[in-house]
């Protein structure tokens, strides 16, 4: 017997028993069931779903007794309920206060119950009892308790009170849940603009001491500039094809690149030149990420697969299967799940990268999913789709909320410790969010470079520095921009333009 709660009420009720006239058991048992009926009624006045069913109440045990004729005396009523999970039974004591005369009446009903009856019930179980017997009606479900007061007056209006720890606490009508006031952030403004490649700027890759980043783009060279300055640093060819992905690791002088040429390239920094190549995937390679505390590579691909790969000795540790179509991008992490890839099947997959297997698949997009960002404080992350972007939390994928209002292709996103969360798309528009709130407090729409056509404004990556003061993005007008926060801006001169509205969404 598990999850068992005990409420009990002592309530006077002043009786006068006469005559009882005996009738057969069939009827009685007819006059049972129709109270019964007449209880519940109210309850199922509304078609009931198969959820439902398993609610309704069926008496079990009854019993009849005959008290002497014309007797009045004052008696003391008991109704208590046990919860014992999933039954709850009721049992009625009417103790006479007279001890000549110590009836006891016995009623008990085991009900198959998983939520309070509706209001409409509460009401019809009142009523039904004689307003010169009864005053109050105390119902007991789910630990709850629910105190139905009749008013003798014109109307017979009943009040609700809810027990809310004590017995006698009021029924506050409770207010729907707002969403929460955003945290005010600067503003963020255009600080340079980076011209160098011949081609679409695909990718982007800062180094662990924040001082050089790369790039990779369609004219198939990688770049790699000075983060202060701006100025080209070093240009790497190899590639035969778009460079689509770049990742510079923190635990050795490598530099890996992965193109739609299929091939997967490790970089040693120190002679210039590719070292390693690492060879299995059958089609172009969309995106690649470094694991944060173990030496393994992880890419993605047209290929419909991910592909775990052990850097020294180039084995393919894992195969990652599952996706019906291009598996777009690709994250790591250091705890479990370790891989987290997006899909232009719609769903995002969380791997165990011990097992090599499935985790959990999450299907709530309804578009492609090409951009992952992880927090990196909190154990959470979001996903960017055309119908929306989504938060989740580790490690099974729950469910936070919607951030909707970027009614464009995301291929990009970024999120600070600040709580700044940055979605780039396809028609070259930038959007920054409050991630607690999911309030987008600034659009950013740069203009397109002279020679570019006004088609080529697309944002392709966006990545925040390692001081996270700078966001760098890489664009389809073949250019690289560099943005800042504002440093005059306050809470008087740009003020957060919000007003609460019904929260619609799930807290975690």
């Amino acid at each position: 017997m598990t999850n068992i709660a005990v409420v009990e009420s002592n309530i006077s009720v002043y009786f006068i028993f006469q005559d009882v006239q005996k009738h057969s058991v069939h009827t009685l048992v007819f006059r049972s069931l129709k109270r019964t009926h007449d209880m519940f009624v109210a309850d199922h006045a509304k078609p009931v779903s198969l959820d439902e069913t398993r609610y309704s109440c069926f008496v079990k045990q009854y019993a009849v007794f005959v008290l002497p004729s014309s007797y009045s005396f004052l008696c003391e009523i008991k109704i208590s309920c046990v919860w014992m999970s999933p039954v709850c039974v009721f049992r009625i004591d009417i103790i006479v206060s007279d001890p000549t005369l110590a009836y006891r009446v016995a009623l008990t009903a085991d009900t198959q119950i998983h939520r309070n009856p509706s209001k409409g019930g509460v009401h019809a179980m009142a009523l039904a009892l004689p307003p010169s017997q009864a005053r109050y009606f105390l119902q007991m479900m789910h630990g709850r308790c629910v105190e139905v007061r009749r008013h003798q007056s014109k109307r017979n209006s009943i009040s609700l009170l809810e027990g809310g720890g004590t017995k006698n606490s009021s029924l506050v009508a409770r207010k729907a849940p707002t969403m929460p006031k955003p945290q005010w952030h600067a503003p963020w403004k255009l600080f340079r603009v980076i011209s160098g490649h011949l081609g679409w700027v695909r990718s982007i890759a800062v180094e662990p001491g924040n001082q050089w980043f790369v790039t990779g783009a369609g004219d198939r060279t990688i770049k790699i500039w000075d983060l202060a300055s701006g100025k080209l640093k070093l240009s790497l060819t190899g590639h035969i094809s778009t460079v689509r992905g770049v990742a510079v690791s923190t635990r050795s002088p490598y530099l890996f690149s992965c193109g739609e040429d299929k091939q997967v390239k490790c970089w040693d920094l120190e002679y210039n030149k590719v070292i390693r190549h690492y060879h299995g995937h059958l089609s172009a390679v969309y995106d690649l990420d470094l694991h944060p505390t173990i030496d393994v590579l992880v890419t993605c691909s047209r290929d419909a697969t991910a592909r775990v790969w052990d850097i020294r000795s180039k084995a393919n540790v894992h195969t990652l299967s599952g996706h019906t179509n291009t598996v777009a991008t690709v994250r790591c992490q250091a705890a479990e799940p370790q891989i987290i890839t997006g899909s232009h099947d719609s769903t995002i997959r969380l791997w165990d990268l011990i097992a090599g297997k499935t985790r959990a698949t999450l299907t709530n997009h309804k578009k492609s999913v090409r951009a992952l960002a992880l927090h990196p404080r909190q154990y959470t992350l979001a996903s960017g789709s055309a119908d929306n972007i989504k938060q989740w939390t580790f490690p099974d994928g729950n469910f936070i909320q919607n951030l909707s209002g970027h009614n464009a292709i995301i291929n990009a996103m970024a999120v600070n410790s600040d709580g700044v969360l940055v979605s780039g798309a396809d028609n070259g528009t930038i959007h920054l969010w409050d991630w607690r709130t999911g309030y987008n407090f600034q659009r950013i729409h740069a203009a397109v470079q002279p020679g570019s056509l006004d088609s080529e404004s697309g944002i392709f990556a966006c990545m925040f520095d390692h001081s996270e003061s700078r966001l760098i993005t890489a664009e389809a007008d073949k250019t690289i921009k560099v943005y800042k926060e504002d440093d005059t801006a306050t809470e008087e001169s740009h003020p957060i333009n919000w007003k609460p509205e019904i929260l619609k969404r799930k807290r975690f």
